[in-house]
Formats: structure tokens, sequence, C-alpha cells
């Protein structure tokens, strides 16, 4: 009899497991919009875009999301530069959790866009270190201007369009809106500062131990275009 109820209720526990589960599943499989929960790890050389993007796919598929185009939220520089905001698709946009961080690329480029610490999650959805955590992982790469552009050619933003891993710098943005000020760069999510190395050899903002030494880690956003 005790055999039996125990069994019964082994059985029960497993039925809500699985019921439980079930609809983060489906929200996963839904995802839209997250951010890499590791980089290249080889600095700012992410193997140009082509690389990064593939860097997106691979970690989205891990993840349970299968069937998506998925590209990094970049830009290049030079001759025919690259806007991330031009690489990503209409929208929406959802995370791993199922919430919407913006609706458009133009919600995503406005204050009313969703993306915080909280809702920027990694493609397992899990959050991202940010400001006040050890270690800080918040600095986000994207070589981009505030409205998703790419910047003129001439100081070095992309990390040589993502393919040093020693000299330049990259463009980066704070996943969770925090920063040393409240001023706009320190809010922005795309576009707060330039990476920088150390101060024995400042130039070589590309480094992946330059990236961390700032608060970062090589990571980027991704986006699916479908």
């Amino acid at each position: 009899m005790n055999v039996t109820v125990l069994r019964a209720g082994l059985a029960s526990v497993a039925l809500l497991a699985i019921g439980a589960a079930a609809p983060a599943q489906a929200q996963q499989a839904n995802m839209t919009f997250f951010i890499t929960s590791v980089g290249s790890g080889n600095g700012g050389n992410l193997g140009g875009l082509e690389g990064a993007d593939a860097l997106c796919s691979r970690l989205a598929t891990a993840a349970g999301t299968t069937g998506k185009t998925w590209r990094a939220y970049l830009s290049t520089q030079g001759a025919n530069a690259v806007n991330a905001k031009d690489r990503i698709g209409r929208g929406p946009w959802q995370n791993a959790k199922g919430m919407v961080v913006a609706t458009s690329v133009a919600d995503l480029h406005s204050a009313n866009n969703k993306l915080s610490k909280q809702n920027s999650l990694s493609e397992k959805g899990d959050m991202i270190n940010g400001r006040g955590d050890t270690p800080n992982r918040h600095d986000i790469l994207t070589g981009s201007q505030a409205d998703g552009t790419a910047f003129a050619a001439g100081d070095d933003r992309t990390c040589g369009n993502w393919t040093s891993s020693t000299t330049g710098a990259a463009m980066v943005g704070h996943h969770d809106r925090a920063g040393l000020n409240t001023e706009p760069p320190a809010l922005s999510w795309n576009t707060s500062h330039p990476s920088r190395g150390p101060q024995t050899n400042p130039t070589e903002g590309c480094a992946q131990a330059s990236l961390r030494g700032t608060g970062g880690d090589g990571l980027i956003y991704c986006f699916a275009t479908n």
C-alpha cells in the first residue's frame, strides 16, 4: 500500500514538473532577442559580422530555438558601412521569458523600449551580470550610435569591423542602463563609451582582458529577423 502511494506521489510530481516546464519551453522556442551568454573568447574579434551572426545562431539553437535567422546587433565602418538597425528585421522582439522588449526598429531606438537588466536576458533566460555584480559584464559590443547607425570612418569603434583582438576600440552599451552617473551615455543600452586598453597599453581596447577590465566580456545582442 505504501509503495503504491509512493509511486502515485512520484508520478504526480513528475507530471507537475512537466507541466511547469512546458510554458517555459514554449517561450524559449518563440525567443527572438537575447544577449549572448558568452562572447567569442577572442575579444573584439568576432570573425566579422558573419562570425557574430553564427555565434547568435549557435547559442540560440543550443537553447532550443530553431527555425530563425539570427543577426548580431553590430555596425561596421568605412567602405560599405553597415548599420546595426538595418540588420535585425522589423520586430517585434521578445526575450526567453516571453517579454516583448521592442515592437519595431523605431521602438527599439526610443525611450519606450523595455531593455533593462531584468529583460535583456541571455539565450538561456538568465540575467547577465551588471554594475554592482562580480564580475560586471554590462558592456555589450555594438559599434553603433544611439540611433543604430554606424560611426563615420576614422576613430575605430568596431575593433576593425570585428576582426581585431588587440588594437582598436569598440563602442559598447550598458545592458543594465547603469553607469558612473545618470547622464544619457551611461544609461544607454547601445552607445555608452568606447572600450579601452590598460594604462600601460591604452590602444589595445579590443583584447579580451581589456573588455573585461572595463566591465564587459565581449558579449553581443542578437535579434531574429523572422
